[in-house]
């Protein structure tokens, strides 16, 4: 027989998570902006208070060789909760973190009603969701899901740090790597917690949401070169200005994600020229693409229209233009199972139980290759993320945990 559910306080739960962000939020490379990249001092003090926080609510806690934090209580295959804990650059304080909290604060809450469930649970604070450091995205969960690609090691930072020198600045051996995945069998299930970054929930006027699948995914990097020449003595219709044939490529890429339908999102985030001196034409610029929509045939078509209408804008200009692929991942759906299993605990929690798709990447994208995977959306305020007024109200988080609890009561691998 099912033992009975236990007794929550949901506005408690939603006030001990607000306390628990805003002390991650004070752990920052910045006085005036929240800034915690992946295995820099701040990721280690972040690292340790979350340790922290994983014993005291009754877990097992160890670090792999990525800098993970892994909490384990319980034997058999384990149900894994959990999300990251680095940020963007001028983050929000719930992005990610909010996650971690709230998996830690719901297995407390049955520990310290000694309802723990009779199979193992793990919780991980992933290291590198955000891709803010170096030019790679979900490093860390690809590693606890046996995926991890050697060349990331190479891959370098702003400073020119390559990911494996980082690694053993942060005191991990890159050897080990393979170490830190689970095998098969030994997960039976992965489920996370995270801030909507999107306006759907608010709209419908509702706190939660499950999602269903999140979207492919694909980034490139475009350099387009010209010839740097002088500003004053070059007729305009002489000049190969790279920042130019850049700009119309941007445009390109706006007019691809207007003209899809089906909500195809197309962004340019990131953009640099050379020399970059206000009286000399740009003979270099070096800018980003971000490429994502639930159809995996409609991104590649987009992508397909992208090169080859950004190479006639290049001859056109007498330009040259370098299309490199740097991350692609397909749309992955979420477990329908579990899905039903998290819509029960919503609505177990007085909450109607919302379906929708996530236009963001999250770490089960990675964690699917290893075990089914689900996700609990929370309502933020006007659908702002990935900025410092990222909200998302106390009552939403509580009402958030308490239905991880009743999942957590209720799960059935």
């Amino acid at each position: 027989m099912q033992p009975p559910p236990i007794a929550l306080n949901f506005a408690d739960l939603g006030r001990r998570a607000e306390a628990m962000l805003e002390e991650l939020a004070a752990i920052s490379a910045e006085p005036d902006r929240l800034m915690r990249l992946f295995l820099t001092p701040e990721h280690r003090r972040a690292a340790d208070l979350v340790a922290l926080w994983m014993r005291e609510a009754g877990l097992e806690v160890f670090e792999d060789a990525l800098g993970n934090v892994r909490g384990r209580i319980g034997e058999g295959p384990r149900l894994l909760v959990g999300s990251h804990i680095e940020t963007v650059i001028d983050a929000g304080r719930y992005d990610g973190t909010f996650g971690v909290v709230a998996a830690i604060l719901a297995l407390d809450e049955l520990r310290r009603a000694q309802a723990l469930p009779k199979f193992g649970i793990e919780l991980i604070a992933f290291g590198d969701e955000e891709a803010s450091r170096f030019p790679t995205t979900l490093s860390t969960s690809a590693a606890v899901a046996g995926n991890f690609e050697e060349k990331t090691l190479a891959l370098a930072d702003a400073g020119g740090v390559t990911y494996a020198e980082a690694l053993r600045a942060y005191g991990k051996d890159p050897v080990r790597i393979a170490d830190a995945a689970l095998k098969s069998g030994e997960a039976s299930a992965y489920v996370e917690l995270h801030i909507e970054q999107g306006p759907v929930l608010e709209a419908e006027n509702q706190p939660l949401g499950i999602v269903t699948a999140m979207v492919g995914q694909t980034r490139l990097r475009i350099e387009v070169t010209g010839e740097a020449s002088h500003a004053g003595t070059v007729p305009m219709d002489q000049r190969r200005d790279a920042l130019a044939g850049a700009a119309e490529m941007t445009l390109l890429a706006e007019r691809i994600g207007r003209e899809a339908k089906g909500g195809l999102v197309a962004t340019v985030g990131s953009i640099e020229a050379k020399p970059g001196a206000v009286n000399i034409v740009p003979g270099i610029v070096r800018f980003t693409l971000d490429l994502r929509a639930a159809e995996d045939a409609q991104r590649k078509a987009a992508i397909e229209r992208f090169t080859r209408e950004a190479q006639t804008i290049a001859e056109r200009r007498r330009l040259e233009v370098a299309i490199a692929l740097t991350h692609e991942i397909a749309t992955t759906p979420c477990d329908q199972r579990l899905q039903d299993q998290l819509a029960a605990a919503v609505a177990a929690v007085g909450a109607k139980p919302v379906r929708l798709p996530s236009g963001a990447g999250h770490d089960g994208m990675s964690m699917v290759k290893l075990c089914p995977i689900a996700m609990l959306f929370v309502r933020c305020r006007g659908g702002v993320s990935h900025n410092p007024a990222e909200y998302a109200s106390p009552a939403d988080m509580g009402l958030a945990i308490a239905a991880l609890v009743r999942f957590i009561e209720n799960f059935r691998p």
